[in-house]
């Protein structure tokens, strides 16, 4: 009997991600949903720029490269396109709530009928650690040497929260992937987010609190910790909007 294997969904190459980032459980956790819902073989995925720029080697659906910030919109029009295939964008902190504000709150407020994975680690990872749109106030960066001033800098992004203000989205939720207890959490999410899509319910934002021990200048330990110490408190987890719910 298999206990524990792969998920069909990932193909073989070994992940690039630094040691200790959690992109490879939430990668994971996204392979796991579209095994479990059997819908591999229609799925399409749109990788973005940043630390998971190179999705496209490691799921074993068929993907698309979007330009910087511009997943939801080529997500969109695959979808429009395709109305039969699954769709889902794989996002970064300073792909989705920097550069790709826009998209992310337009095809939120039409419910565009896609999936949206975004990862927040509070940083630019890819590029060298500068202070991103989701970086703490005092969070120490490469561009913030003396922590983020918000009168200078403004305050962080939260996404959900955002969302949630607007009429058009499905469901959004926070979760994270730090414990056993929340990666479980956020397994459940991200299967709901495609269930969602596939019952043509619209526009559905899974945020992923995730960590850098890299850039964050922390062992991988100490960089759990740090999620659970800081992150999550500014960010709570939580069910920000679920429109299913609220019918009722």
């Amino acid at each position: 009997m298999i206990v524990f294997e792969k998920p069909k969904s990932l193909t073989d190459a070994p992940l690039h991600y630094c040691p200790g980032c959690t992109h490879g459980i939430i990668h994971r956790l996204v392979a796991e949903a579209i095994d479990e819902l059997g819908i591999e073989g229609k799925t399409i995925g749109v990788a973005p720029v940043g630390c998971a720029v190179m999705a496209y080697d490691y799921f074993a659906c068929d993907m698309v490269e979007a330009a910087h910030g511009r997943a939801p919109a080529v997500a969109t029009g695959i979808k429009r396109a395709n109305p039969e295939n699954i769709v889902f964008t794989y996002q970064g902190d300073g792909d989705l709530a920097s550069i790709g504000t826009a998209e992310t709150v337009h095809s939120a407020t039409r419910n565009e009928n896609i999936t949206v994975i975004f990862v927040n680690n509070a940083i630019y990872g890819m590029t060298g650690g500068q202070m991103a749109p989701t970086s703490l106030p005092g969070q120490v960066t490469q561009t913030s040497p003396y922590g983020r001033d918000t009168k200078a800098c403004g305050f962080p992004v939260k996404v959900c929260e955002m969302l949630s203000e607007l009429d058009g989205p499905e469901y959004l939720e926070r979760v994270a992937v730090n414990n056993v207890k929340n990666i479980k959490a956020a397994k459940a999410a991200i299967k709901k987010a495609f269930e969602n899509q596939i019952n043509g319910k619209g526009f559905s934002l899974i945020e992923v609190i995730s960590s850098c021990p890299t850039n964050w200048g922390m062992t991988p330990q100490n960089a759990l910790k740090w999620v659970e110490e800081k992150m999550i408190p500014y960010y709570p987890l939580g069910v920000y909007k679920d429109r299913s719910k609220e019918e009722k």
